[in-house]
């Protein structure tokens, strides 16, 4: 029986931040006298397949997925540029010149995406409703009432009511908006 010595946790002689002849530069981290090459990796939802209980389902989902996709980039930015009109409102002390700042906005939106907006199914200006809630923080009827004033978010919740959705719904991503919240996920992550 022969007895052997080995020191396989000797630091190395070059320095770990060169980069090798071949292969691919990385973070190390060190641990217990242990080099960790330390990689970060996006993030993966993995969900149970839907079991479709009927074709219709099927079609629902197919649907919202497809909606989810075409209208949360609007929500994105409108949750953007509610923080910065925001931010920038706070900075306005005088009434007068606030609404003056909001009117300027208005335009610029209203010239910016109008004609996008205008082109969007009615199930879509749902789906950007909850969405612009669950980026933002406010709901649809509290934004226009923020910039548009109590009388307008009235009418506009009453038009809305009248073809049965409600400006004041918020986004409840466990219960009420899964089918969404999954779309929205799936759109995040860059798997659909």
């Amino acid at each position: 029986m022969a007895a052997v010595t080995s020191f396989a946790q000797n630091p190395p002689a070059h320095d770990i931040f060169t980069p090798p002849a071949h292969g691919q530069r990385t973070r190390a981290e060190i641990i217990n006298n242990d080099t960790t090459a330390v990689v970060d990796l996006n993030t993966v939802y993995v969900y149970t397949e839907y079991e479709f209980k009927t074709p219709r389902h099927y079609e629902q989902w197919t649907r919202t997925k497809a909606n989810v996709k075409k209208v949360y980039p609007y929500a994105i930015l409108a949750a953007a540029k509610l923080h910065e009109y925001d931010k920038a409102l706070q900075a306005i002390p005088d009434e007068r010149l606030k609404k003056e700042f909001i009117k300027t906005c208005e335009n610029d939106l209203r010239s910016e995406f109008e004609d996008e907006l205008k082109s969007l199914t009615v199930s879509q200006g749902k789906i950007l409703m909850k969405l612009i809630d669950r980026e933002s923080g406010k709901t649809t009827y509290e934004v226009v009432k923020q910039m548009r004033g109590a009388f307008q978010a009235a009418m506009w919740q009453t038009v809305a009511r009248l073809f049965g959705h409600n400006m004041k719904a918020e986004y409840d991503a466990a219960v009420e908006d899964i089918m969404i919240e999954r779309a929205v996920k799936l759109v995040e992550s860059g798997q659909f």
